[in-house]
């Protein structure tokens, strides 16, 4: 039990059986309650979920009102968060090219995760650790977060659709997923054209780069580099292969052996190869609308000289007496 006190700060010990987690807020030991009994008291008003914490619905709250306080500061970029730890992983990631892994030191495992909360789930499963115990009749599965047991129980209840009126309940997510883009797909059109999405989030940036003329400009954050892209996909590959010198992704055609950065890179350079999907790649540029054939400048020049000595015969058979 000693142990347990290490920590003069932390007064306040979880009581569950074989658990020695302790804490220096009372809020905090009730919100890690959550973990051994499944209930989460703050549920959202907008939709089914719920949660242990105030903050953690609180910042819930924020997809649903769609503001983004924490704002990506690197010159280019507009993304923002509804988190710090969002923006701090999408700076890490897009910007400073971070993988950050966790790694399993249990004896022969070495598996390797990009969250700490996913290595201590799996650690549980190594000191067979599993709390959380399915209760439904004839199941009995055990799980090592209470996340992971709420996903379970969605087998035996299904996945009822939350549109109003309807009775659809599918028994996987994936067939509930379909249920929703086949029956309840949102269609929205462009009020300055006729293309139609099913996202609210792409028709703005749609309405933003075709019809407003906001082009994203992504820069080359390397010190002295002016380069500039309009995608983050051509960024990312002009400093892997420009400033790291990275082309990992070799083709394997013989004769070939070109290198690029990007895996997309490569799938791409492969068409070149497939004459059956570079004369589909051919095609459709073929389809493109042509342009409107110019007039012949000779037979219109013939044309109105013609009409013009129909004119003056004209005038001169009006003058013979």
């Amino acid at each position: 039990m000693g142990e347990r006190f290490k920590d003069p700060t932390k007064n306040f010990v979880c009581s569950f059986f074989n658990c020695k987690a302790s804490f220096s807020k009372s809020w905090k030991l009730e919100a890690h309650y959550c973990k051994h009994t499944g209930l989460r008291p703050f549920a959202c008003d907008s939709c089914d979920k719920s949660f242990c914490t105030r903050y953690q619905l609180t910042r819930h709250n924020l997809s649903h009102s769609g503001k983004k306080p924490y704002q990506c500061l690197v010159d280019g970029c507009s993304e923002g968060f509804t988190s710090t730890a969002g923006l701090k992983n999408h700076v890490e990631r897009v910007h400073q090219h971070k993988e950050t892994h966790y790694v399993c030191d249990h004896e022969g495992c070495l598996k390797a995760f990009h969250k700490n909360n996913q290595l201590k789930s799996h650690k549980c499963e190594h000191m067979n650790q599993l709390p959380f115990e399915c209760q439904y009749e004839g199941c009995g599965k055990k799980y090592a977060t209470s996340k992971k047991l709420q996903k379970h129980e969605k087998v035996h209840d299904g996945y009822p659709c939350a549109e109003e009126g309807c009775t659809f309940q599918g028994r996987t997510w994936t067939e509930y997923q379909a249920h929703r883009k086949a029956e309840h797909r949102e269609i929205l059109q462009c009020d300055s054209c006729t293309k139609v999405f099913h996202n609210a989030w792409f028709l703005k940036k749609h309405k933003l780069h075709v019809h407003m003329g906001v082009r994203r400009v992504f820069k080359c954050t390397k010190e002295g580099c002016l380069k500039t892209y309009s995608t983050h996909f051509n960024l990312q590959n002009h400093i892997l292969s420009f400033h790291e010198g990275k082309r990992s992704f070799i083709c394997s055609h013989d004769g070939c052996g070109k290198a690029f950065a990007m895996e997309e890179s490569l799938k791409r350079h492969a068409v070149v190869h497939d004459p059956q999907k570079k004369k589909m790649q051919k095609a459709k540029k073929g389809q493109k609308k042509k342009k409107k054939p110019k007039a012949n400048v000779s037979n219109a020049s013939e044309l109105s000289a013609q009409l013009k000595h129909l004119s003056l015969n004209q005038s001169r058979s009006q003058n013979v007496p």
